[in-house]
């Protein structure tokens, strides 16, 4: 692919589950050999990231309301009062 001057080239992972790693990975692997942009890999990921660091709810409440996060409304206060009438024109 070309893209103003740049060559890229577009790289395509084909994830294998690690529970199906001996069934796929070696069908896929030959499947796919022909494919340049193509790479087989097999995850090996032990748990997901975000639920290891994500904390119980009752450590939350014991850390109090001093670390969460604050939505304010950045608008800009309206104008009080009406609209003056437009003038009509003919």
């Amino acid at each position: 692919m070309r893209d103003a001057g740049n060559i890229t080239h577009t790289m395509i992972y084909c994830v294998v589950p690690r529970e199906l790693e001996g069934d796929l990975y070696e069908k896929l692997s030959d499947y796919y050999s022909d494919e340049d942009g193509v790479t087989v890999i097999v995850d090996r990921r032990h748990s997901d990231r975000r639920a290891r660091n994500r904390r119980s709810s009752t450590a939350r409440a014991v850390s109090g309301d001093a670390q969460r996060r604050v939505t304010r409304d950045r608008r800009r206060a309206r104008v009080t009062g009406d609209a003056p009438p437009l003038a009509l024109t003919s």
